[in-house]
């Protein structure tokens, strides 16, 4: 078969199979992701080795610092994965739940109860964890999942996979309930997009360039974020010592994610005694700072940002500073730059903190806390599908109950309208 047919086919497989997947009972669910957790330990050697070989040549094809890291595994991160399929097991089951229930002057009750989506696909990059983290939310509230990784991780998510999909099998999962493109062709994506008769939902994982072509191609509807220019704002209030702690575990720990801060704004009233320990900080950890006027003359080896760079999803160890004259500056900034991912104030006035969470509109507003925090298992979801700065539908970090939709059930006595 070509590409085509072969994608076809197993969407067709998905969409026969996934009354039967909504249908097993969170026993059966919890059941097999237990099992699936316990495979990717008893298999961690043979998953390690796969992920070498992508790793070993996503270097000789010169793929950036921060792709690397997102493509590496190790003992500690497959461990997470994990954990994670365990969360997500131990978590409330979504189907079923009544939402809402009403009775009516003529006796019928009519209840809003959560049901799965149907069938999914993920279309990803990189990160071979998403194989686990999707498969996991995806059973979990009741879907069939169709799997579709990049390249360079195609190794390792196999290998992930093929792990998961033998341990699902032992315990009761039916088979096609989730399904792994193995072709690293790229007329499988454009496949998956066309089928909107057999999915029902797509996400798309990965850089802007992917998740914008898979948006413009889609006929299926997109669960989705652009990117993520996420903002820290240290107001006139801040403690500077709070302050110093989160912008470097917002740019330094893990640059390459999406969650991870690539603007500082700074109220003009504290710049001269910040900006200083920001600069020999931020060199410490081997960042490039790009400011604005007044950021330059304070920060010993930063260099004039280009009007891009407010713009710019760095995903690398570059910061683009900016004095603003007060909170309003600092907000008019976010609206005009930012992305609707995370933002940040850090601030000892409970006014402004009010003022800040309540007028910046992204899907994640933090007072005195990192961004780094806008996650999944950070945000008690178990593990997630991803993080959505939408708002229709599902916003934020994405779990369980936003991979569910609902119906209406009622239950009447013989009544008619007439």
């Amino acid at each position: 078969m070509s590409v085509e047919e072969q994608i076809i086919e197993m969407g067709r497989r998905a969409r026969s199979i996934a009354p039967r997947v909504a249908g097993l009972g969170a026993e059966t669910r919890n059941r097999v992701l237990k099992a699936m957790a316990a495979a990717l330990i008893d298999r961690r050697e043979s998953i390690l080795a796969a992920n070498t070989g992508d790793c070993e040549s996503a270097e000789a094809s010169g793929l950036s610092d921060a792709m690397r890291d997102r493509l590496r595994l190790d003992r500690p991160r497959i461990e997470a994965m994990a954990e994670g399929l365990d969360r997500v097991a131990d978590l409330h089951d979504p189907v079923g739940t009544e939402l809402s229930v009403v009775r009516r002057p003529n006796g019928l009750v009519i209840r809003k109860v959560r049901v799965p989506l149907g069938v999914v696909a993920v279309i990803y990059e990189s990160r071979p964890n998403v194989t686990a983290d999707a498969t996991a939310v995806c059973l979990k509230a009741g879907n069939a999942v169709i799997l579709r990784g990049g390249s360079e991780a195609s190794a390792s998510n196999a290998a992930i996979f093929d792990a998961m999909a033998a341990a699902g099998g032992a315990t009761g999962l039916p088979p096609d309930a989730m399904q792994f493109v193995r072709t690293t062709d790229r007329a499988a994506v454009g496949a998956l997009l066309r089928m909107d008769e057999s999915l029902d939902l797509v996400i798309p994982r990965g850089g802007e360039s992917l998740i914008r072509a898979v948006t413009e191609q889609s006929r299926v509807p997109v669960l989705k974020h652009y990117k993520g220019v996420c903002h820290v704002y240290v107001d006139r209030a801040a403690d500077l010592d709070m302050a110093l702690a989160i912008a470097l575990d917002a740019k330094c720990r893990r640059p390459g994610v999406c969650n991870a801060m690539e603007t500082l704004l700074v109220h003009d009233a504290v710049a001269d005694a910040f900006l200083p320990r920001l600069a020999d900080a931020m060199a410490a950890e081997g960042v490039e700072i790009r400011g604005d006027e007044r950021a330059v003359a304070l920060l010993p080896g930063a260099t004039p940002a280009a009007e891009s760079d407010w713009f710019e999803e760095y995903l690398d160890l570059i910061l683009a500073v900016r004095v603003v004259g007060d909170l309003q500056a600092a907000m008019d900034h976010i609206d005009h730059y930012g992305t609707r991912h995370s933002d940040v104030i850090v601030t000892a006035d409970h006014d402004a903190a009010r003022h800040f969470t309540s007028e910046v509109d992204s899907a994640a507003v933090y007072v005195n806390a990192s961004c780094r925090f806008t996650d999944g298992a950070e945000f008690g979801l178990g593990a997630e599908i991803g993080i959505s700065t939408d708002k229709l539908h599902a916003r934020g970090p994405c779990g369980i109950d936003e991979l569910t939709t609902y119906k209406y059930v009622i239950d009447g006595t013989g009544q008619v309208r007439g």
